[in-house]
């Protein structure tokens, strides 16, 4: 289908020619630094195809993104499946059909490629009170390396209701995607995405979600697999007393690309967030990249934050770049704090367990395991769990190979 380029308002769509590095060039302008501050827009060619030099791209390899960079013609990149969950399925969104667009504005290229590109989005939407047993599974399988695929995905909590809802991404394909994350009043909402690609698959996906008053969202990000794979999640705890847990594990083998950049906005008043993301580095070129941004709003009082990343680098050749940033607009909050830490094995942890008759080896083993089940146990789904741990598992028999 062809492409729309219409925007839900005029009021929306925002700041023509807003690429950083381009301001640079000219006289005086100081390109954006806070994730706030980012312009948006509907429309692809308002950013132009990125440099590299932009504070949100200098440590992507952009070449590897640029079939992104436009829409999709046949856009039959990739097959979508529920494995249970369909009778949650509303009907098709088109561009400026609500609830589209009520919480979603891009803030970089391939956000908008994928605005534009997905003329019908998918929509889930958990009716009000109504609290879902099962989590609801969606599997996103590639159909070719040389696929293109543009989607947008509408995952809408009513109010009070309760649901967990499953990504699963497999196969391989050039896939630009956005998921808009509405969680009403008083609603409990979970989401995942899981990335286990092929090799050659690339994937750059935004996710943006706004959290009512009493309401909570978990949100969770996986990558093991996919050459380039690039998943930002956005939250905005907009209602009081509002709660936000964003946590992410990545397993890089080399010549992989595993990336988040995460912001978790505060706004309303007494509102929670907790930021976990996790990482492990093996080969030569591995490669993952976090920047964690927290903004404590003006009237975002009581607020009680905080964010972490911790990467374990498991080879030689393996690198882990690790950004936390947080910026506070008012004194009167319960506490706020970031930590980032990234290095090898800990040797009293190895001391420890060979103390104990434990092969080195297997010592090792036992350490990594430790280390990421710690995020993989939080899921609060068996199924899943289990075939994420086997996941690591076949990850570190590779190492020891």
């Amino acid at each position: 289908m062809a492409a729309s380029t219409t925007a839900p308002t005029e009021a929306q769509h925002t700041n023509a020619h807003i690429d950083p590095a381009a301001q640079v060039a000219d006289a005086g302008f100081v390109p954006v630094q806070t994730r706030s501050e980012r312009p948006h827009s509907y429309d692809p060619d308002d950013f132009g195809a990125p440099s590299g030099r932009e504070v949100n791209w200098k440590h992507t390899p952009v070449a590897q993104l640029t079939p992104l960079f436009q829409t999709a013609e046949a856009n039959d990149g990739v097959a979508y499946a529920f494995s249970s969950g369909e009778q949650y399925v509303a009907g098709p969104l088109a561009i400026g059909a609500a609830p589209r667009g009520e919480v979603f504005l891009p803030e970089d290229i391939t956000a908008a490629v994928a605005w534009q590109g997905a003329s019908e989005a998918v929509h889930v939407r958990i009716p009000r009170e109504e609290e879902v047993a099962e989590p609801i599974f969606i599997s996103v399988t590639g159909t070719g390396a040389d696929r293109r695929a543009d989607a947008h995905i509408v995952i809408e909590a009513l109010e009070h209701s309760v649901a967990t809802v499953v990504l699963q991404h497999k196969g391989s394909a050039q896939y630009a995607q956005n998921v808009e994350i509405i969680v009403r009043d008083g609603a409990k909402l979970t989401v995942v995405t899981v990335q286990q690609w092929e090799d050659d698959a690339v994937h750059a996906a935004a996710h943006q979600a706004r959290v009512g008053s009493d309401a909570t969202l978990k949100h969770f990000v996986v990558s093991f697999g996919g050459g380039l794979v690039r998943v930002n999640p956005s939250v905005e705890l907009a209602g009081a007393g509002s709660e936000g847990y964003l946590y992410g594990l990545s397993y890089a083998d080399a010549g992989q690309h595993l990336e988040s950049q995460v912001y978790l906005h505060h706004k309303g008043p007494h509102t929670t967030g907790d930021v976990l993301y996790k990482g492990a580095l093996q080969g030569a070129s591995a490669h993952s990249v976090w920047i964690g941004d927290v903004l404590i709003g003006a009237d975002a009082t009581g607020t009680d934050s905080y964010e972490a990343n911790r990467n374990l680098v498991l080879t030689e050749g393996a690198r882990a770049d690790s950004i936390p940033n947080l910026e506070i607009e008012t004194g009167d909050i319960v506490g706020a704090g970031h930590a980032s830490a990234t290095g090898r094995f800990d040797d009293e942890q190895l001391f420890y367990l060979q103390a104990r008759g434990i092969p080195e080896e297997e010592a090792r083993r036992l350490v990594v395991l430790g280390f990421l089940t710690d995020i993989v146990l939080r899921l609060g789904i068996p199924t899943l769990e289990a075939e994420l741990l086997a996941a690591i598992e076949a990850e570190l028999a590779e190492v020891d190979a």
